[in-house]
């Protein structure tokens, strides 16, 4: 059974449904992952830290000892509760991989101890993973790909993490910082209860972006919403610069092409809202556009209309597939994107 929506995903990790006996929670953001694995593990066994309940493993416990895996499924509670065995695979290694399917294979069909629990956490598993295709094919076993945290995401954790400690952001407060997390939640997570410290446990306080300048520092001359601007607003040379000084701070193509299609979405909402009868700098605001970046963001909106932000769109879904392609060169074509709204830029005046 495969969990692709996220209200699927959240009903299934608040109540789990009984006759499923094991989950594979994978994906590439590690912290995405855990998180879920934490909300799972005491729905499913009552005692999840207890260690007569619980049997921990990783891949490096299976190199050694390849049956302890199904023993450990195979077990009995010392306890008397639901028996729960938790295994991280940490590499890419098909051994792992492969043990861990056939473990899988036996627990899912009943052959093990069927009142046991398997939860298996994992990186990005490919096509050809042994695991995720008998994972996706058993119908005990739930299936759960875990993809990076899109920006309402990252809004609704913020949120519910800062509301925990009594602190909260205003809109304009909470587009800024969301703009400035870190993309891995295990580090997000450490930047959002430092912003809770700065602002005071139980204090009550509402930030503005004004009350964030100070936390947040000056930001990077290199950052991507920089050179997304710089692209829309028909300078060429800036573009190029800033996205090859943002590749050497460690942000690859796919996250520029990102910037750039969230940029032309800012771009395409305020022109929306301001042909429904809004006013500009009003859509401007409602989009989520920092108030020092309003003036120069304005300009470009006088330009650009919506017909033309919908003729670049295909090219950047076109340029965000090809980035993801295995072995392309991702940054060049991140350039190239950029390189080319800064062309049209051009061509309508600014």
């Amino acid at each position: 059974m495969i969990l692709n929506r996220r209200p699927d995903i959240e009903r299934f990790l608040s109540a789990p449904d009984a006759t499923i006996r094991a989950a594979l929670i994978y994906g590439r953001d590690i912290g995405v992952v855990r998180d879920r694995a934490n909300q799972l593990a005491p729905k499913v066994c009552d005692r999840p830290d207890d260690p007569f309940d619980v049997a921990l493993l990783t891949d490096g416990d299976l190199d050694g000892d390849t049956g302890r895996l199904e023993g450990e499924l195979a077990a009995q509670s010392l306890m008397g509760g639901r028996r729960l065995v938790r295994l991280k695979l940490g590499s890419e290694k098909s051994g792992p991989d492969k043990l861990a399917a056939e473990a899988l294979t036996r627990h899912a069909a009943g052959e093990l101890n069927p009142d046991a629990f398997f939860l298996i956490e994992a990186g990005a598993l490919g096509r050809d993973s042994a695991l995720r295709k008998v994972a996706e094919k058993a119908a005990a076993c739930a299936t759960i790909p875990c993809y990076e945290d899109e920006p309402g995401d990252v809004a609704r954790l913020v949120r519910e993490s800062l509301a925990k400690d009594g602190v909260g952001l205003t809109a304009d407060a909470l587009a800024v910082f969301v703009a400035r997390m870190p993309k891995e939640r295990g580090v997000a997570r450490q930047e959002i209860e430092r912003l809770a410290l700065y602002l005071g446990p139980g204090s009550g306080m509402t930030a503005t972006p004004r009350d964030l300048e100070d936390f947040l520092g000056v930001e990077p001359e290199a950052s991507l919403s920089d050179a997304a601007a710089d692209a829309f607003g028909g300078r060429l040379a800036e573009a190029q610069a800033g996205l090859r000084r943002a590749a050497q701070e460690g942000e690859a193509g796919p996250a520029a092409v990102r910037a750039i299609g969230q940029y032309l979405g800012r771009l395409r909402r305020t022109l929306t809202l301001a042909k429904s009868g809004a006013g500009l700098q009003e859509a401007a605001k409602a989009s989520g556009v920092f108030w020092k970046n309003e003036r120069e963001f304005l300009r470009q909106a006088r330009s650009w209309t919506l017909p033309e932000l919908d003729r670049l769109q295909p090219e950047v879904l076109a340029a965000d597939r090809a980035c993801k392609t295995a072995g392309s060169p991702d940054q060049l074509i991140a350039e190239r994107l950029a390189l080319q709204i800064a062309g049209r830029a051009r061509r309508l005046g600014l």
